[in-house]
């Protein structure tokens, strides 16, 4: 055999081989089905299903940053000392935060089971802070953890300022357990058990380590089995609203209250009112009556320019 009769049955073999192969079955591997995640719009804009949960999250935050000067005195400023020759002098003070946000809702028996987180990040003054401002859970309307007092959240804020509590108007950061009765028709009701925090009466926004806090001496946790107590009512048209809130100091004995007016001007236009008395027989200023005396007015308004 030569190497030319080598060389063609050497390629007829090569033929015969693919000829076979290619009437053989092909195999294609499907696809696996991807899980794509699902809108959830059960409990508002924002929420997506857990993969492979019945549960809807939402996941926010925002940044916010502030720089104000002048006195101390004044809720603004920053109180510091000259580094060359050691004068007491004011200063610019600076908060940078970042705030995350966790929101969960899912359909139970027992009612709508809700959760929610808040976790700040600041930057104060060359200090950083983190704080676990909100984390509870509520199943209808019970809801139990870190939350802010009922005594401000039930009627509403004194604004969304930096400063809205020039004249401060309650005890805030707080463990509770309380429960919201919505009879429908705009009127609602609460009971809150709260805790208070070590900080006093005052809102933190931003604690510091020296002299910058609006704070006074002593502890407002509750140094019983007793808790401190709020309870409300509240009553909310289209026109605005009317609700009540009264709270009692466990450790003081003291009692106080605030009634607050809301009027809807137009679709734009908001004003607000809110007036407070306190007991301060034993203590002048306490969780629930930061203020200075028995008597404080708050007043304000909101105008929304766009969306």
């Amino acid at each position: 055999m030569n190497i030319k009769s080598l060389l063609l049955g050497s390629a007829a073999a090569l033929v015969a081989v693919s000829g076979a192969r290619a009437a053989d079955a092909v195999t294609v591997a499907e696809p696996e089905p991807a899980e794509y995640v699902k809108i959830c719009d059960v409990y508002g804009a924002g929420y997506f299903y857990i993969p492979g949960t019945e549960t809807c999250l939402r996941v926010g935050g925002y940044l916010r940053y502030d720089a104000s000067a002048g006195e101390r005195g004044s809720f603004t400023g920053r109180a510091t000392n000259d580094v060359q020759d050691d004068d007491s002098q004011r200063s610019w003070s600076k908060t940078a935060r970042f705030a995350l946000k966790t929101w969960t809702g899912q359909e139970t028996e027992l009612g709508t089971l809700k959760t929610y987180t808040e976790t700040r990040f600041d930057f104060s003054d060359g200090d950083t802070f983190v704080n676990s401002h909100f984390a509870w859970v509520q199943l209808g309307g019970l809801r139990i953890g870190a939350d802010e007092s009922a005594f401000d959240t039930f009627q509403g804020y004194a604004g969304s300022v930096i400063n809205d509590t020039i004249v401060p108007y309650g005890g805030f950061d707080t463990n509770l357990i309380s429960y919201t009765f919505d009879a429908g028709n705009g009127f609602s009701a609460i009971v809150s058990f709260e805790e208070g925090n070590s900080y006093g009466g005052y809102h933190f926004e931003a604690p510091r380590t020296s002299g910058g806090g609006k704070r006074f001496a002593g502890s407002e946790l509750i140094d019983s089995y007793v808790p401190h107590i709020v309870g409300g009512v509240k009553w909310t048209q289209g026109w605005g609203g009317i609700s009540g809130v009264v709270a009692y100091n466990s450790n003081w004995e003291e009692w106080a209250g605030k009634v607050r007016l809301d009027v809807n001007v137009n679709d734009a236009f908001s004003l607000f009112v809110i007036g407070g008395y306190g007991t301060d027989d034993n203590a002048p200023r306490n969780f629930y009556k930061p203020w200075g005396g028995n008597w404080a007015v708050w007043g304000g308004g909101t105008y929304k320019f766009n969306e």
